[in-house]
């Protein structure tokens, strides 16, 4: 384990209930980050998502992949938010969505800079579970300066 769920959250200013990255596993500043989610009964997302029926949206595998990006993004560029930066998830494209995510499955979150220019990241992710693809997609983030109090 590279990093733990308190070291990611000096690096995105997601928590509970929407930090949806547990652990970083492999990094390769500027270019590459592979990331865990491990998938419990108990994730608030199911009590209405289905009932009986439990998967994890869709949506929110987009924002696990999104965030596990942004980690990558500031790490490599040594910022974090409580220094006035964050990076905000701005678009997907051409999203795969392959099979549903279920309580008990581990999450594995990988994306891979394609590019990076003036702040503009553009990833390549995807998600999969016991090796099967669960999805993939396209991810641009943009670094933005903010207020810091």
């Amino acid at each position: 384990m590279l990093m733990d769920v308190e070291e990611i959250k000096e690096y995105l200013p997601q928590r509970y209930p929407f930090l949806l990255v547990d652990r970083i596993l492999e990094m390769d500043l500027g270019k590459s980050i592979v990331g865990l989610k491990n998938i419990t009964a108990n994730e608030p997302f199911f009590v209405g998502h289905f009932p009986g029926q439990p998967i994890m949206p869709g949506v929110l595998i987009i924002e696990a992949l999104a965030q596990v990006a942004g980690v990558l993004g500031f790490k490599s560029q040594e910022k974090k938010p409580k220094d006035g930066y964050l990076y905000y998830f701005v678009g997907a494209d051409e999203i795969r969505l392959r099979r549903p995510v279920i309580p008990g499955d581990q999450l594995i979150l990988k994306a891979t800079v394609i590019t990076n220019r003036r702040g503009i990241y553009k990833f390549s992710a995807e998600a999969s579970v016991d090796n099967q693809l669960v999805g993939e997609m396209l991810i641009l983030c943009a670094e933005r300066k903010i207020d810091v109090d």
